[in-house]
């Protein structure tokens, strides 16, 4: 068991009509003039950005409001939202939307307070040391950002998708309300679900294996969203299922589910530059590559695959032959990827296949010009990365 340190300070304000108390929250923490970030057309459509508005007012809280993130947010509105911010002199910034949103307005954050070109955080060439404070009203349950210190941003001069954590972004609060998730597109709903049980897995897969509560913890998260997204599919409307995948998405990505392990992201990080190259949905990448790298992986540590298939897929145990029953628990989890329309490689999910030269693009990228590993499962060199695109492709 690792030693770790855990730190979540998030306060989460979670249930029905939850959004009501955003006004006295935003005051809580210091709030004046806020920045109300968010995506396009559902946070209007659904009448919820004019509701947070009107709760600012009635508080008595100026506002100015930035729209347009898109999903795999650019690092270009992260720089408008800046300049913004300046302009106006805001001084508390509420995101209202899901994780794309929220981790624009965590990269504004940083940008505002500082001299340094935001970018360079994300580069890896420097560190922040202030952070204007970031909240959240959480509409996609996925990405966990609501909770977590972890900020992604696609710069589009290159295609070029990095993440940057720093516990200063960490949200002050946020609010819940499963209710605004119910008009969410089936794919979303789904793609969500793959990115919060990934970023479960992300720790899972590990070579520690003493750490039991934790273990335990993220079998039962698994578990759940597994059982949940079936129910939410079939009745859109369900409240009991939809508040257990909201927050499960919390709950899977803000540290909790990797206390005393060593965690991997190599899934993320191959991923990243798929998202980066074509534009595409987050969570439905990652089952993209998944099975991939899982096969590529596996013999590095089988008995942890063993009790993935087991505890989570379900697969009987074969006693005899353990490696077949991790080979049959990655055959389970592909199955239900297909059972809730996500893809499981990467002609599945842009519709053809990719070109050597993509590959080569994506490798140099995910290797910082050949230059990083990642992952720690197994720490993949450059080659080990290209043969996963090369088995996904």
């Amino acid at each position: 068991m690792k030693d770790f340190v855990y730190y979540t300070p998030t306060e989460v304000v979670f249930g029905a009509q939850s959004e009501e108390k955003v006004a006295d929250l935003v005051r809580k923490y210091g709030g004046h003039r806020v920045l109300v970030h968010y995506g396009g057309k559902s946070a209007l459509r659904s009448g919820l950005l004019e509701k947070i508005c009107r709760l600012l007012d009635e508080g008595g809280i100026e506002h100015v409001e930035l729209g347009g993130v898109v999903p795999n947010p650019r690092l270009s509105k992260v720089r408008e939202g800046i300049a913004l911010c300046r302009e106006k002199g805001v001084d508390f910034i509420l995101a209202v939307g899901g994780g794309s949103v929220i981790d624009s307005a965590k990269g504004i954050a940083y940008g505002v307070v500082t001299d340094t070109d935001v970018w360079d955080f994300y580069l890896g060439k420097a560190q922040a040391t202030a952070c204007l404070p970031v909240a959240s009203v959480l509409t996609i349950p996925a990405a966990g950002s609501e909770m977590s210190e972890a900020s992604v941003v696609t710069n589009e001069d290159g295609d070029v998708k990095l993440g940057y954590s720093n516990d200063l972004s960490r949200p002050k609060f946020a609010i819940m309300n499963p209710e605004r998730t119910f008009t969410l597109p089936p794919y979303q709903t789904a793609a969500g679900v793959t990115d919060m049980m990934m970023h479960t897995m992300e720790r899972y897969f590990t070579h520690d294996d003493d750490m039991t509560l934790t273990d335990n913890i993220a079998e039962s998260i698994l578990r759940t969203m597994k059982d949940c997204v079936f129910a939410v599919l079939k009745n859109p409307t369900d409240y009991r299922n939809r508040a257990q995948i909201m927050w499960g998405g919390s709950v899977a990505h803000n540290g909790l589910t990797g206390c005393g392990l060593s965690d991997d992201w190599a899934t993320h990080q191959l991923e990243h530059e798929l998202s980066g190259m074509f534009d595409v949905t987050h969570g439905a990448g990652l089952a993209a590559i998944w099975p991939s790298w899982a096969r590529y992986v596996y013999k590095e540590n089988i008995s942890r695959f063993v009790r993935f298939a087991v505890n989570v897929m379900d697969v009987p145990n074969d006693f005899t032959d353990p490696e077949q029953t991790a080979l049959r628990g990655i055959e389970a989890m592909e199955q239900f990827y297909h059972a809730i329309g996500m893809p499981i490689n990467i002609h599945e999910l842009i519709g053809r296949d990719i070109t050597d030269e993509e590959i080569h693009e994506m490798v140099r990228k995910c290797s910082r010009d050949f230059t990083c590993t990642t992952g720690c499962f197994k720490v993949l060199q450059p080659a080990d990365m290209e043969a996963i695109y090369r088995m996904a492709r």
